[in-house]
């Protein structure tokens, strides 16, 4: 397995986020994570990049206990991850904010050699063209791949996007479909937190449910989707959209 999540559970203050979840994923998966508003999505996201730190239970990835590790560490270690509202440097090039996950990722570059490497990863997400602008000159759905490119420049073994396509119009939606399955195709696992059903129902070869904090259903999405736990906790009426 490269990711292992034993009992993890996370509190803030008296709040129960997570509540002892049990999750594998192995290599080469791209997996949905589902679920209703508050149901742990983005936390545990979040305790896999190293942004929080569990409450108790453990997380390892590629072998190794991440649960103390600051989220540099993590990422050196191969975990890369979007955010929902991209926060790139606004005073580079795209080609730079690139360069710049390459310079202090996984395999260290000097500044020449990760703005060729920066250019070969703006190609997998359709922004080559793009290299000169910057984020202001670029609109959301680029922001947004922009993000997956400085994700993918790290070289991770496992790539969390946290709602990468929230907010695009359907044809924006097709495209970084695309780019991800592009993603996914070059060998980077894949954990991918979507609202849009159909889109999970396109890409993911495995659906993980979470409900109030605790894994609800996992498994292959059509047989998830179908599952009357799931129908009334999070799909309710949509259950056949």
């Amino acid at each position: 397995m490269l990711v292992e999540c034993r009992d993890v559970t996370r509190y803030f203050g008296g709040v129960r986020a997570l509540a002892g979840v049990t999750l594998d994923i192995g290599a080469g998966e791209l997996v949905g994570l589902v679920g209703p508003n508050g149901s742990g999505k983005t936390t545990l996201v979040n305790l896999l990049s190293g942004a929080l730190r569990p409450t108790s239970g453990t997380i390892r990835v590629a072998g190794r206990d991440i649960g103390g590790l600051p989220p540099h560490r993590i990422a050196h270690i191969g975990v890369s991850r979007t955010h929902q509202i991209p926060r790139p440097f606004e005073s580079m090039t795209l080609r730079d904010n690139v360069a710049m996950a390459i310079m202090f990722g996984r395999s260290p570059r000097p500044l020449a050699a990760a703005r060729q490497e920066a250019e070969r990863c703006l190609d997998v997400v359709s922004l080559g063209h793009l290299a000169d602008a910057r984020p202001a000159q670029v609109n959301l759905h680029e922001r947004q791949l922009l993000e997956m490119a400085r994700a993918i420049a790290t070289r991770p073994k496992v790539l969390l996007l946290d709602e990468a396509l929230a907010g695009l119009n359907p044809a924006e939606i097709d495209q970084a479909v695309a780019v991800v399955r592009r993603i996914h195709a070059s060998g980077i696992t894949i954990v991918i937190v979507e609202h849009l059903l159909r889109v999970v129902n396109q890409l993911a070869t495995r659906m993980v449910v979470l409900n109030q904090g605790a894994c609800l259903a996992d498994g292959d999405p059509r047989t998830v989707m179908s599952d009357p736990d799931v129908i009334r906790a999070y799909l309710g009426r949509h259950a056949h959209a």
